[in-house]
């Protein structure tokens, strides 16, 4: 069924379905539930090739994904994709995806804007001073950032939470239950939420008249196997820490497995503080001793950005240049004083 036939069965102009279809404001409420339903009851399908003719828009977000041999696949990217994949089935919209190698990103994303097959970009995992902002900023197709770009020139569209709070309210937490010796088990120091985070534990501790030992400080990409050897190497020091701060629930699996190998309860002999991305297949409530946890939603922050790039252009679209997210500390069982 195309565009015309939808129209007669429904007694409507081409143009009102169109419009009911794209969410303009002027088609009343119960006209787009009409539409709709029919559309799912028919099976319709806008033809993509007579859009991009009559539209000159490909209907298609456009994004880069590093791989390369030895480059690890990373869960929470995985969950970030799922948000942005959810909003664009929804509306009828592709994903684009160009691998490339991690070292040719800027060309890679530059190969795609000029491919005429997205009508959007989109970049993640930002790092201080990230060359891909330049190049982004001189085309003329719309982007939009998952992430901040410490150092740069804060011009340009994101979505980002704030990593340095979220971290400085947990730290603030633990010193205010007698924690002293605080870990950090971090993710990779060369991109932007990893070097915010630590920022906001010196904040904090600073506060305080205390530093952020060196020895207590661990960064590396965020699987479970990390989060055991960093801790293993926390808890051979002869001054070890009380409590640690984890970036992700996926390495606090590996410190709760170093913690139980060390005899050690959680929240009594050790706390513990991670960060949750809302993965629905590490929960952490579930744990053995519920984690106490930052959380913000990676797959909401996936879904916000595919939801402004495929609107952009509608008139009911007035989104702001730049989202800073909250994150919500949750107080459960892996927190308690600091051990006599």
């Amino acid at each position: 069924m195309n565009l015309k036939e939808l129209s007669k069965l429904l007694g409507l102009s081409q143009t009102t379905v169109s419009r009911a279809l794209n969410g303009y404001p002027e088609v009343n409420a119960q006209t787009r539930e009409r539409v709709l339903r029919a559309v799912k009851e028919t099976g319709y399908r806008p033809n993509k090739a007579a859009q991009r003719l009559a539209t000159g828009k490909a209907g298609s977000i456009g994004m880069v994904m590093p791989t390369a041999p030895g480059h690890e696949s990373d869960i929470h990217f995985g969950e970030f994709l799922s948000g942005i994949g959810e909003t664009a089935l929804r509306h009828d919209h592709h994903l684009v995806m160009m691998p490339a190698d991690p070292e040719d990103e800027v060309g890679a994303l530059r190969r795609l804007a000029v491919s005429g097959n997205v009508d959007a970009l989109m970049i993640a995992y930002m790092r201080p001073n990230d060359a891909r902002l330049d190049m982004l900023r001189s085309l003329s197709l719309p982007y939009i950032v998952h992430g901040r770009s410490l150092h740069a020139l804060e011009d340009y569209p994101y979505v980002d939470i704030d990593n340095e709070a979220a971290f400085y309210d947990a730290t603030k937490l633990l010193l205010q239950l007698g924690h002293r010796r605080i870990a950090l088990i971090n993710g990779q120091a060369h991109y932007d939420f990893a070097v915010r985070r630590k920022a906001g534990v010196e904040r904090a501790l600073g506060e305080w008249g205390l530093t952020l030992d060196p020895a207590l400080a661990s960064h590396s990409p965020m699987t479970d196997d990390n989060g055991l050897i960093a801790t293993e190497r926390f808890l051979a020091l002869a001054a070890r820490p009380t409590a640690l701060l984890c970036a992700s629930t996926v390495l606090a699996l590996g410190v709760v497995r170093a913690l139980n190998v060390a005899g050690l309860k959680l929240g009594e002999d050790m706390s513990l503080i991670a960060h949750d991305d809302v993965l629905p297949v590490l929960r952490p409530e579930n744990f053995s001793v519920p984690l106490t946890t930052t959380r913000s939603s990676l797959r909401a922050a996936g879904m916000r950005i595919a939801e402004r790039l495929i609107n952009r252009d509608r008139p009911f679209a007035d989104y702001p240049l730049q989202e800073l997210w909250k994150a919500e500390l949750i107080v459960r069982a892996s927190t308690g004083p600091a051990p006599g």
